[in-house]
């Protein structure tokens, strides 16, 4: 009887992983950062530190943000820069909208925590293999201003996610 009870406790953590693992065959990779007191600092970059060996599979980039109640905007305003191994770098702005027209947040989750998947890149293939830096830094103003809030709350961590295209 202890022996069948042994194989349970080690055989069921086990079937879970793997089903964990199986649902998400397109995850390549994904990481999250958390950002302190739910209050995103002007100068707090989300860095994301990835390794790429594969240089011919199509991928999907995205862009996860969690917020609370507390993110006050209908949209968010993004910079990314994105360090390739040989040190070339792209930057971009992006704008993702957070709210619908009735100003529901637009991500998933039935708490005040809302999850949003957002598409950052698509159908990427990455021209070689090495170490590649992804930081994430917001870019709000507040209405008028010239400068970028130095305090942006209601967010609770900024992710980042690479899926392979099928």
């Amino acid at each position: 009887m202890t022996i069948k009870t042994d194989r349970n406790k080690f055989f069921l953590p086990l079937l879970l992983v793997v089903c964990f693992t199986a649902c998400d065959s397109k995850r390549v990779y994904d990481s999250y950062v958390s950002i302190p007191n739910t209050s995103w600092e002007l100068s707090n970059h989300a860095p994301f530190l990835f390794t790429v060996k594969d240089t011919l599979t199509r991928n999907h980039l995205f862009i996860n943000i969690r917020n609370n109640a507390a993110y006050s905007f209908s949209n968010l305003f993004l910079i990314t820069a994105l360090e390739f191994p040989n040190g070339k770098k792209i930057i971009d702005t992006l704008e993702y909208e957070m709210t619908d027209v009735s100003g529901a947040f637009l991500g998933k989750g039935f708490t005040d925590i809302k999850e949003n998947k957002l598409f950052y890149k698509e159908s990427v293939v990455f021209p070689m293999s090495g170490d590649y830096l992804l930081t994430i830094s917001q870019a709000m103003r507040k209405s008028n201003a010239t400068e970028g809030m130095k305090m942006l709350n209601g967010i609770i961590d900024v992710g980042f996610r690479i899926e392979k295209e099928k």
